[in-house]
């Protein structure tokens, strides 16, 4: 069996620039990217920080700067929109509202000139794909969001793109449906075994829904990865930051003992036993999911750490540990909140292989 992947979408020194002189802007800056077919690729980043700019070189509404973009070993950049085998679903869905579903979903194979069998037969493939055929007479305006979403997706899913961009398609939806919406999709990218590319500034959204992240800020990629590798092993502090909560640990080993283990002076002295070699008297920061440290209750009057307040977040409670004016954060199974309370003295354990050193 051949397990070699195909590369979809190769984007090769990519750098956007806007604006010219000192008023210039650039949006992207060398970017290097590779993802493959058959692949749920999400581009995770803040506000700003240029993954939606990606979307649209690799769609063609943008014009590169500087590098190449590749699409199935073809080279795509002097190629206009419609010439591309690419599709876009817009945040903001686009729906023809004088047109009824149905015909919102032909429009695009009208456009490709197919005949009427062909235009029939798969609108209404499509429209079953998103469960949306016993609403093909509505209009846009009779539809719930999340059923508008549905048929955005499937008109941009009827001319069989090789590649479906989606730019923040579900950020218009309330939670649940949002949650609901982030399983369909998934399913829909492995039905159709579609290359999807989703750009997303929601991080949970990226590690449920995604094969692949790239994270990306200030027009640069910081990490790309499978989520549990971006989530558990993060290249630095801002993808730490990034993804999901995190305590970061800063200050000098004074003790580079047996298996690991280091005495973290951060004000006080702190135990942790980390993976990495660490010289003694070595400036760090060390990087721990709140969800990784367990606590326990003092049996020392002269402990130094206190429990400062709760956020309850209903299977669990999110605690805020005061240690010697360093504040340290911890996940606490609902199960064990009833055993503490504000004010609290506690012992703090760091579980081994789960304290990392992390660069800046």
């Amino acid at each position: 069996m051949n397990d070699k992947k195909i590369n979809a979408i190769e984007i090769k020194n990519v750098t956007k620039v806007y604006g010219a002189g000192n008023s210039s802007v650039k949006a992207l800056k060398g970017v290097d990217l590779t993802i493959y077919d058959n692949e749920f690729f999400t581009l995770l980043g803040p506000s700003g920080c240029g993954k939606t700019t990606l979307l649209r070189l690799i769609a063609g509404f943008e014009d590169i700067t500087e590098g190449n973009i590749k699409l199935f070993n073809e080279e795509i950049i002097s190629l206009p929109p419609n010439k591309r085998p690419v599709n876009t679903v817009f945040q903001h869905y686009a729906l023809f509202p004088h047109l009824n579903i149905y015909e919102n979903v032909a429009f695009a194979l009208r456009r490709l000139n197919k005949n009427k069998d062909e235009i029939e037969r798969r609108t209404n493939e499509v429209l079953k794909l998103v469960q949306m055929e016993s609403f093909s007479k509505r209009k846009p305006n009779q539809l719930s969001g999340g059923q508008q979403q549905r048929v955005a997706l499937a008109r941009a899913l009827a001319p069989e793109p090789k590649v479906l961009l989606l730019d923040e398609p579900l950020s218009s939806l309330d939670l649940k449906l949002r949650q609901a919406m982030r399983v369909e999709l998934k399913n829909l990218q492995r039905d159709t075994g579609i290359t999807f590319v989703f750009v997303t500034h929601d991080q949970e959204e990226a590690l449920t829904m995604s094969d692949r992240i790239a994270v990306i800020s200030n027009g640069e990629i910081q990490q790309i990865g499978k989520p549990e590798d971006i989530y558990e092993n993060p290249n630095n502090q801002f993808v730490a930051n990034f993804i999901g909560e995190v305590n970061l640990l800063s200050g000098i080993c004074l003790k580079n003992g047996e298996n690991g283990s280091c005495k973290l002076d951060t004000g006080h002295e702190i135990y942790l036993v980390i993976p990495q070699s660490v010289e003694e008297g070595e400036a760090i920061t060390v990087f721990i999911r709140p969800e990784r440290i367990t606590i326990n209750k003092s049996l020392s009057e002269k402990s130094l750490t206190s429990i400062s307040g709760f956020t309850y977040v209903g299977n669990a409670a999110h605690v805020e540990l005061l240690s010697n004016n360093q504040i340290i954060n911890a996940t606490l199974p609902i199960d064990r909140v009833k055993d503490f309370k504000k004010g609290d003295l506690i012992e703090i354990e760091f579980p081994k292989d789960h304290a990392q050193v992390i660069n800046k």
